[in-house]
């Protein structure tokens, strides 16, 4: 008997606690978790997002270059379709009928209740035809968009453009949801989060048939979309279409800052595109083409192109070597129409000696060849690699081989490369010695730069030896400015060595002298600048070409680089002078009207279609 109630309170007992672990679990999916009301609520609620208009985006001036214009997405619930026309349909929505026969049998797969795109970003006048005729369609209605669109067809490149998020976004970034739009590339990807404002809800009662029935809680539980925040850019959108013309029929890039503030002013990247043909239906159309295209218009080369800066790097070692005390302004070396060590010869058209000044101005290989060995040679130091690891460290402190803007992400950093890259490739099986190296003195070999570094390189002379990191938003609407902007960047050379340097560079544009770019010079205007030719191994060599003006107080500070252009003087001075000019003056003046007219004039692109602009309306 005993053993009988043993058992028969062992098996009550079970029950109980059975019974109490069920009690707690309904309570708690029923009480405290809100996971079943949720899908329950699913089920009679439909939500809908009210999509925020992005913030519009201003000049340096206050001219408004991207603002929001209205579009529509064509929704679908396939359980409301009933009987019509679809071939009408697709006339009026300018769509092929395959595809639209194609989305609607995805709806279908993916819900015959739930409302799907069918088609994307039709116009507002496609819209507004479309309003009196969809009585005829029931099961389709309209969801209101928003796509960008631009007061001048300039800028393509530094503005971005926006495109629909892909699944890798959506699975790391919970704001987003299939179809959202997003910026991809230039100002529009880097101020995402200011620009693209903050989505509202509306929640509706729907039936078994996810038919609409009413406003939920009569809206109580709605919120309003909030508009993105306005964007000031320092782009000056006149000076920038200038020199977006200047480079019309030419491959390369131009970049103009402000070397008191860092503010770019102008940034080109030649051939372009114009911002439009990257807008909601017709990127779809011209994608493709531009990035099946040899000449590259989608590619930043102002960013991201690498050259090697040919003589316009010879500032650089000048500045060293007086940093370093190997030379001083009046050092002497004597051009033989070259510089030759036993075999090696590396060529240059004069035949005379040179001091400082004039070795800038008429770009003597020469002279930056001993000039740099020197650096290399310090007897100061302890042989070779330890003098190029000592000019390396100058180098990187002028902003090279580093991404030197603060919001152009697409930049690369280019190449100035340490000392174990040597090790490994050139002196592997021997000591190390200056001869091998040679050619960074002219700006040649290894190294690599980019069209901004060397835009930045041009303010930092300018300002005597620091610079502010170039950037392409002035202001923000909301406040926010990142106080990095306003940081100093100081390179690890004495202010005192630059007034030197700046003669030479004056003298360059002077045709008394005369310089390498004396043909460039503008009356009443003193430009500090220099020529350079960058080798290329695939064809004509590549016109550059580094200035900045006013010479005391400058206003602008710039970088052109022509590819194919064979000589700086040739393309790239005069393109960078007629900029400086329109920036300074406003104006281009009567005597130099005749430069103007060559540079709009040359194409050294499409030489038997002068006139010809890809992707033009």
């Amino acid at each position: 008997m005993d053993s009988y109630s043993k058992r028969k309170n062992m098996i009550l007992l079970i029950f109980i606690v059975v019974g109490i672990v069920f009690v707690i679990k309904l309570f708690t999916l029923q009480v405290i978790s809100s996971a079943y009301k949720k899908t329950a609520t699913k089920n009679v609620l439909r939500e809908v997002v009210d999509y925020p208009s992005r913030g519009l985006i201003y000049d340096r001036n206050g001219q408004l270059m991207v603002y929001n214009q209205a579009a529509y997405d064509l929704m679908a619930t396939p359980r409301e379709i009933s009987v019509f026309d679809t071939l009408e349909l697709c006339r009026l929505l300018d769509v092929p009928i395959e595809n639209f026969r194609i989305e609607i049998q995805k709806a279908q797969k993916y819900s015959r209740f739930k409302p799907s795109i069918v088609v994307k970003q039709i116009s507002p006048e496609r819209y507004a035809l479309m309003q009196e005729k969809m009585y005829k369609y029931p099961g389709f209605f309209f969801q209101t968009r928003t796509l960008r669109s631009y007061t001048y067809s300039n800028a393509a490149h530094v503005l971005g453009y926006v495109g629909e998020v892909n699944q890798s976004l959506i699975d790391n970034e919970p704001y987003y949801k299939s179809g959202d739009y997003v910026g991809i590339t230039g100002i529009e990807k880097a101020y995402e989060s200011e620009l693209r404002g903050v989505k509202g809800f509306r929640f509706f009662l729907v039936d078994v048939h996810n038919r609409v029935k009413g406003s939920y809680e009569n809206g109580q539980l709605d919120t309003m979309s909030i508009k993105g925040n306005d964007l000031v850019t320092t782009l000056d959108v006149e000076l920038q279409g200038y020199a977006e013309l200047l480079m019309q029929n030419k491959a390369g890039s131009i970049v103009a800052i402000e070397p008191a503030s860092g503010e770019i002013l102008a940034l080109v990247s030649a051939p372009g595109y114009l911002p439009d043909d990257l807008v909601g239906r017709k990127r779809i159309e011209n994608y493709p083409k531009m990035a099946a295209d040899s000449l590259l218009p989608l590619y930043n080369r102002a960013l991201r192109a690498q050259y090697p800066p040919g003589s316009t790097f010879k500032m650089v070692h000048a500045l060293i070597a007086l940093q370093e005390g190997v030379i001083t302004p009046y050092t002497s070396f004597t051009c033989n129409h070259g510089y030759h060590v036993g075999s090696f010869s590396q060529k240059c058209h004069h035949n005379q000696a040179f001091q400082l000044t004039g070795s800038i101005a008429q770009s003597c290989n020469a002279y930056y060849s001993y000039t740099f060995r020197r650096i290399l040679e310090n007897p100061a130091l302890s042989g070779v690699r330890q003098g190029y690891e000592r000019w390396r460290e100058y180098v990187v402190s002028l902003g090279f081989s580093s991404q030197v803007s603060f919001d152009l992400d697409e930049e690369l950093k280019g190449f100035i490369p340490n000392s174990d890259y040597y090790e490994e490739h050139v002196f592997r099986k021997s000591r190390w010695r200056a001869l091998p190296l040679i050619s960074l003195a002219i700006g040649q070999g290894e190294v690599e730069t980019t069209p901004i570094q060397m835009a930045n390189y041009a303010a930092i002379l300018a300002n005597r030896g620091w610079y502010y990191k170039p950037h392409v938003v002035k202001s923000i609407s909301n406040g926010n400015v990142h106080p990095e902007i306003r940081e100093i960047h100081r390179s690890k050379i004495d202010p005192v060595h630059f007034e030197e340097i700046m003669d030479g560079m004056e003298y360059v544009l002077d045709p008394n002298y005369p310089g390498t770019a004396s043909s460039a010079r503008i009356p009443g205007i003193v430009v500090c600048g220099k020529t350079g030719t960058a080798e290329n191994p695939h064809g004509a060599d590549h016109s550059t070409f580094i200035a900045f003006a006013p010479r005391e107080n400058p206003k602008i500070a710039i970088a052109v680089y022509v590819e194919n252009g064979r000589w700086g003087n040739l393309y790239a001075a005069p393109i960078a002078t007629l900029i400086i000019e329109k920036y300074l003056n406003g104006e281009i003046q009567p005597s130099r009207k005749y430069v103007e007219d060559n540079m709009l004039k040359t194409n050294l692109l499409y030489p038997e279609l002068p006139n010809y602009i890809r992707y033009s309306k």
